[in-house]
């Protein structure tokens, strides 16, 4: 099998997210990429197998750059005010290109589910680095039935079922945060 050049991939990328920031996800396939990037359909193909594969491609590298901006954007202080900041952040990336992005993929596609919970484990990491940071934590609210982990993790589940169903805020989960581990 031959290797894949590394810098032809990423133009493919940089070319996918402009076929689909200037004329709509919809644009972004197979053929419009090979035009645009000005290689032979078959080359796309020696790379991505689909348009799924792309967008998939597409929203990894997405997430990625979001996670560490958002590591910057939101300020130090309380676990309950960074959760409450990385909500709103997360909230404004979903409500421009990434929503529609993820929309676009079939949502019970294996893949798709895959790098998305990737993505959420990258959050979780974030969180309970945010957790461990946090010297207002009541001392020994973690037991064995109620870990930090897993505290992160039903964390990110409703933070994503909030950010699915568009809700404006989580005044109710940070009020749970707050009774429960201060």
């Amino acid at each position: 099998m031959r290797k894949k050049d590394e810098t032809l991939c990423a133009t493919l990328l940089n070319d996918a997210r402009f076929l689909a920031d200037t004329q709509g996800i919809d644009a972004v396939n197979i053929r419009s990429l090979a035009q645009r990037a000005q290689v032979a359909t078959g080359t796309v193909y020696n790379y991505f197998s689909s348009k799924n594969e792309i967008l998939l491609a597409l929203t990894d590298e997405y997430w990625a750059a979001t996670l560490r901006e958002m590591e910057t954007a939101v300020h130090t202080g309380p676990f309950y005010d960074q959760l409450q900041q990385i909500f709103a952040f997360l909230r404004s990336r979903i409500d421009c290109w990434a929503g529609k992005l993820m929309c676009s993929l079939g949502r019970g596609e294996p893949a798709g589910q895959q790098h998305m919970a990737s993505a959420q484990a990258s959050l979780e990491d974030a969180l309970l680095r945010r957790l461990e940071q946090d010297p207002a934590i009541r001392p020994g609210v973690w037991a064995e039935g109620f870990t930090k982990e897993e505290f992160a993790h039903f964390l990110v589940l409703h933070m994503t079922l909030l950010l699915r169903n568009k809700a404006p805020d989580i005044h109710f989960l940070i009020a749970l945060v707050r009774r429960t581990i201060y």
